[in-house]
């Protein structure tokens, strides 16, 4: 049976096929509102997507797509606790850890309705408890000191999110209650880097890992054990340790107390949890009350992508645009640009919630997809990417989507940086639209008195076709409750975006994958192991690596 997805998307494709179908800047000489026809806001915070191909037939059928797809029915069955990501059966109840307690979120656990808000609620109580101790210095160290560092462990959704949310809060600023550093590598030199300066008797560390057995993090979370009870003594760990957990056995053995231990439930998935106890942190070196701001941003937009109607729904907006490019303009890349150097690790973050969500080519029935879905996302900051990969969006074969994303106050006393920051932004999308031609060029490099043969010589060379499409997203200024607001969109955006092509954005076993033969593989790495059962390239390089740290 064909999948009604299909017309839709050949529907798209047609649109984009029409004469022009690529160029903006002729629907913005046709439509001089164009601009505020093809912006939506929630509160301080504006989307302007007017900047892609996007006309209003384009934009009917995206919608036309979202009903064939039954968009509204997954948003409520996605916040109904109902089991959105099947291939485990789960459901996908991030959404609950940002709630307020009476918020009334279930999860439907096997067919017994869990009150996830109210249980994400208790343990946010034990976590404020916690990260109040450790800031008053009630709790401290084996020896007494007061903490000063959080070294936190994990990896993917345990490293990134937390990662970006306390570089994002904290990034600069003096007042931060700790410093935090993060190991995520397995490799030895990202310990001895994690570490390098610390005092064992002032460091907090966090175990972040849901199953506590993810061989990165157990490996660096035995060597930070080992750096402890080195420098302090056995008696110490229980001191400074803390697991954000759910695998209450392996905690134990490792030596973690039970008061030291913040559980969440299998309905967060990893790249969601930075909201969940992982994301403890961000409260310690941030402070509790910008967490629990971030968790309120988040919230918000939660409720936005619930309430509002499609049309008007920032995430499904964002979404649909992202669908246009890849679905009807072929576009195999996503760039995002935020000018706000606190947003350094945003794109890495995004990596991971966009590419692990919907990195699959197989729908909910078990069928291949029959279309594309995720693009390629990469990112840096803005202004450091004009001066580096920026050079392709602008005069490469590809055309590659960029998002820009910008405060427009800072946090600083710079006006006039800001100001040439917010330029450059402003800048580069509107020149990514309306590019350069051969004829401008030749124009004015003879009224410069450059000669006919420089001209025919470089003219070529420094035409920027245009017709690129971009996004911005502005907002008043970066601070907990907006960073928390605009994670969550993106978070939000990926949703619909699986929705719309059909395949479970909560699911990662592709990923898993790795981890399975990575684990087969450890054991024949050590000195005297038997060669297993591998293609033969495998074994040779097990062979040789071995031979190079003379263990064969």
């Amino acid at each position: 049976m064909t999948d009604p997805r299909s017309a839709a998307f050949a529907r798209l494709r047609q649109l984009a096929s029409r004469p022009d179908g690529k160029r903006i800047t002729k629907l913005f000489a046709a439509d001089p509102a164009r601009a505020a026809r093809f912006t939506a806001t929630m509160d301080d915070l504006v989307l302007d997507f007017s900047k892609s191909s996007i006309d209003g037939a384009a934009l009917d059928a995206l919608f036309d797509l979202a009903h064939t797809a039954g968009l509204d029915d997954f948003r409520q069955r996605m916040f109904a606790g109902e089991m959105v990501n099947p291939t485990e059966h789960r459901a996908a109840m991030h959404m609950a850890l940002r709630a307020p307690a009476d918020a009334g979120l279930r999860a439907q656990l096997a067919g017994k309705p869990d009150d996830a808000s109210a249980m994400a609620a208790a343990e946010r109580i034990r976590m404020r408890a916690f990260v109040d101790a450790v800031h008053a210095g009630t709790k401290t160290g084996a020896t007494g000191a007061r903490f000063t560092h959080v070294l936190t462990i994990g990896i993917g959704g345990s490293d990134l999110g937390p990662l970006v949310a306390t570089e994002g809060l904290t990034l600069g600023r003096a007042d931060a209650p700790m410093q935090a550093r993060f190991l995520s590598n397995v490799d030895g030199h990202a310990f001895q880097h994690a570490t390098f300066g610390l005092d064992p008797a002032r460091t907090l560390v966090l175990v972040a890992s849901k199953t506590f057995t993810t061989l990165e993090t157990v490996t660096n979370a035995h060597a930070a054990r080992a750096w402890i009870a080195g420098a302090l003594g056995e008696a110490a760990v229980p001191h400074h340790f803390v697991a954000l957990s759910t695998n209450l056995p392996a905690v134990a053995a490792f030596g973690v107390i039970p008061e030291h231990t913040f559980g969440f439930r299998d309905w967060v998935g990893g790249r969601y949890s930075l909201w969940s106890p992982v994301g403890l942190v961000i409260a310690l070196a941030a402070g509790w009350d910008k967490f629990q701001a971030m968790l309120d941003g988040a919230w918000s937009m939660d409720r936005h992508f619930r309430d509002a109607p499609l049309r008007q729904n920032l995430p499904v907006l964002l979404a649909l645009v992202g669908i246009w490019h890849v679905n009807a303009l072929g576009c195999d890349t996503h760039c995002v640009l935020a000018y706000d150097d606190r947003l350094r690790r945003l794109p890495a973050h995004l990596q991971q919630v966009e590419m692990e969500s919907n990195g699959k080519r197989v729908t909910l029935a078990g069928t291949e997809t029959g279309w594309d879905t995720c693009p390629i996302l990469f990112g840096e900051p803005g202004t450091n990417a004009q001066h580096s990969f920026i050079q392709l969006v602008h005069q490469g074969t590809r055309t590659i989507p960029v998002d820009f994303i910008l405060a427009a106050n800072p946090d600083h006393d710079r006006p006039d940086a800001h100001r040439a920051l917010a330029a450059n932004a402003f800048a580069q999308a509107e020149a990514l639209m309306v590019g350069k031609s051969e004829a401008a060029i030749r124009a004015e490099m003879a009224a410069k008195g450059a000669s006919q043969a420089d001209i025919d010589a470089m003219a070529p060379h420094r035409v920027a076709p245009g017709e690129r499409p971009s996004n911005t997203i502005l907002f008043d200024r970066l601070d907990a409750f907006s960073l928390g607001r605009l994670i969550a969109l993106y978070e939000h955006k990926v949703a619909v975006q699986g929705c719309l092509w059909g395949i479970d954005s909560f699911d990662q076993w592709g990923v898993e994958l790795g981890k399975v033969l990575a684990n087969g593989i450890l054991p024949e790495l050590t000195p005297g192991a038997a060669q297993g059962a591998h293609d033969s390239s495998t074994n040779g390089l097990i062979a040789r690596f071995k031979a190079l740290r003379r263990e064969s």
